[in-house]
C-alpha cells in the first residue's frame, strides 16, 4: 500500500496529516491520562506500524504517556517512502506460533514483557484489545490479570468461544467512555486488592499457615464477569 501511494505522488507529510485527523474514541486519551496518573506503566503491543503509532500519540499530547512500544519498525528510504519491516524475521527465524501472523507473535512479546515486569516483583496485567492478534497473549495472562475485549470484535468473539480457556477477568467494553470507566474501576480495584493484601500481611505471625479453597475455573470465570462496573 505505501509503494502505491509512493508511486501516485503522495508524501510522507500528507499520510502523515491523514492520520493526525484519524478519528479517536471520546474518553481514550483522559483514559490514558489517568490511568498514567494513578501510577499504572503503560505499554503499547500492535501490530500497525512506529511511524502511524508515534504520529497520532505525539499529535494527541499523550507519547510520554508510554514507556514502552512494541509494534512494526519503519523507516523512510531515499526517495521519501514509507517503508515498514515485520517486528519478527520470519524469513530467518519465524515464531512458529499458529495463532499469530508471520510478521508478529504478540504473545512472545507479552513473555518477554512479563519476564522484565517480574523481575522487579509481582504485577497485575490489564489487557485491553479488539482484535484476532490479541488473543494469543491474553493466553499467556494469569488470574490475577485483567482483560478488557470491545464487544462484538474479533476479540471479544474468541474469548466467547472459549470461555474456559482464559485465566484472566474479563471485563468487555463498548466505546471509549465505556472503556475508560471499567479502566479505572479496574484500577481502583485492583489498588484495593494490593492494599488489602499489605493490611493482612502485617497482621498475619510469622507462623501461621493460610488455607485456600480452590473453585473450577469455570466458576472462576463467572464470578469476573458478574463484577458491578
Amino acid at each position: 500500500m505505501m509503494q502505491e501511494f509512493h508511486s501516485q505522488g503522495i508524501t510522507i507529510q500528507q499520510i502523515e496529516e491523514v492520520l493526525k485527523r484519524a478519528p479517536v474514541l471520546p474518553g481514550i486519551v483522559t483514559a490514558i491520562k489517568a490511568a498514567h496518573s494513578l501510577g499504572c506503566e503503560l505499554r503499547i503491543l500492535s501490530d500497525a506500524n512506529v511511524f502511524y503509532i508515534d504520529t497520532i500519540l505525539k499529535h494527541l499530547g499523550v507519547m510520554d504517556y508510554f514507556s514502552e512500544i512494541n509494534t512494526n519498525p519503519t523507516f523512510v528510504n531515499e526517495e521519501g517512502r514509507l517503508r515498514i519491516s515485520p517486528y519478527h524475521d520470519f524469513t530467518s527465524s519465524p515464531h512458529g506460533c499458529n495463532l499469530c501472523p508471520p510478521n508478529m507473535c504478540k504473545s512472545r512479546v507479552m513473555e518477554r514483557m512479563q519476564a522484565s515486569t517480574f523481575a522487579g516483583g509481582k504485577k497485575r496485567f490489564i489487557y485491553i484489545g479488539d482484535g484476532k492478534g490479541d488473543y494469543c497473549p491474553i493466553l499467556k495472562l494469569g488470574e490475577g490479570d485483567r482483560v478488557m475485549p470491545r464487544k462484538n470484535f474479533p476479540l471479544w468473539e474468541l474469548i466467547c468461544s472459549n470461555p474456559l480457556l482464559i485465566k484472566p477477568q474479563v471485563h468487555e467494553w463498548s466505546d471509549g467512555e465505556d472503556l475508560e470507566r471499567v479502566l479505572l474501576h479496574l484500577i481502583n480495584m485492583i489498588t484495593r486488592e494490593e492494599n488489602s493484601k499489605t493490611n493482612s500481611a502485617q497482621l498475619i505471625p510469622g507462623d501461621c499457615k493460610l488455607e485456600t479453597i480452590p473453585i473450577s475455573t469455570h466458576e472462576a470465570f463467572h464470578k469476573s464477569v458478574q463484577v458491578p462496573l
